[in-house]
């Protein structure tokens, strides 16, 4: 099943939930209160954490007729996010001058690298990606998987991992490289404003295997990224353990599991975006997000 957040237009105020039907036509909106609404498909999230009926649906819209919001239009916390998580990309980045974490022979990590992009760098699909004129314009996108957390828990073994997951959606964690390169850590070049497209909606993860789904990106139209969850070095059950050995994960956290192979940096010379662009990054069993660069 797939939720989506969404306003009546882009001028109207109020953020409302709703399922999308199963042609991706229209959403047929649920009657949460508007405090409940405003956390977006959270809303169902916690609502289903705490063994809560949903509210009734009412009305339908046509999908050409609202605008879409990011799924969880601004997340409780942070959103996590994992580094150098598929074989080729690791060796990638670490070959591109820009990996202050590489050492000769390490390549590839031996645990996950998690760091976090703020929540106010949330947009949606359809919503400019803005280049930081003035202080970076060494931007790279990349293609991923998000994992949203379903109920509250920490310990949690790989073993019953899956049970803590709710669903997924597509999420593009949009990099400002020379911040990432300069500050030997991520945090600064990867929570810039807008810097997180996500959408175009969440789905059930009864209605899409993240553990093998097909993560793909393309800049105006030319594929860049390509590649299944199957490759990742670190699968979602090993990244939830991890995390959660130290912290308490939450009913509505959001985990980016890491990019393919194929972002800009890569490519000699590097292949920034640039003003005009636009980016798509699809995802097999959940839907497509794209945004131009302003």
């Amino acid at each position: 099943m797939k939720f989506a957040a969404f306003k009546l237009n882009a001028s109207y105020n109020d953020i409302l939930v709703g399922i999308v039907s199963d042609d991706e036509q229209s959403i047929q909106q649920l009657d949460f209160d508007a405090a409940a609404a405003a956390q977006g498909v959270a809303a169902v999230v916690l609502a289903q954490a705490k063994g809560q009926a949903l509210p009734q649906a009412g009305k339908q819209h046509a999908l050409s007729s609202i605008k879409l919001l990011a799924p969880i239009p601004r997340p409780a916390r942070n959103v996590f996010c994992v580094g150098k998580n598929y074989f080729a990309h690791a060796k990638e980045f670490a070959q591109s001058g820009f990996d202050s974490s590489a050492k000769a022979g390490e390549d590839i990590p031996t645990d996950p690298i998690i760091f976090t992009k703020l929540p106010e760098t949330v947009i949606a699909t359809g919503d400019p990606i803005l280049i930081p004129k003035g202080v970076s314009e060494a931007i790279d996108y990349e293609a991923e998987l998000g994992v949203i957390i379903g109920k509250q828990g920490k310990g949690i073994s790989e073993a019953s991992a899956m049970d803590y997951v709710w669903g997924y959606t597509v999420i593009n964690d949009v990099t400002a490289r020379d911040w990432q390169n300069r500050h030997k850590q991520w945090f600064m070049g990867k929570s810039f404003d807008t810097f997180c497209p996500m959408g175009p909606w969440a789905v059930t993860k009864d209605a899409c295997n993240g553990e093998n789904t097909q993560v793909r990106c393309f800049v105006n139209g030319e594929q860049r990224q390509n590649a299944s969850t199957t490759d990742l070095i670190f699968n979602i059950p090993k990244l939830i353990a991890t995390l959660s050995a130290g912290i308490t994960l939450y009913p509505g956290d959001i985990i980016a599991t890491g990019t393919p192979v194929g972002v800009g940096i890569g490519f000699k010379p590097p292949k920034y975006l640039v003003a005009g662009d636009r980016v798509r990054v699809e995802i097999d069993g959940i839907g497509a997000i794209e945004n131009p660069l302003i």
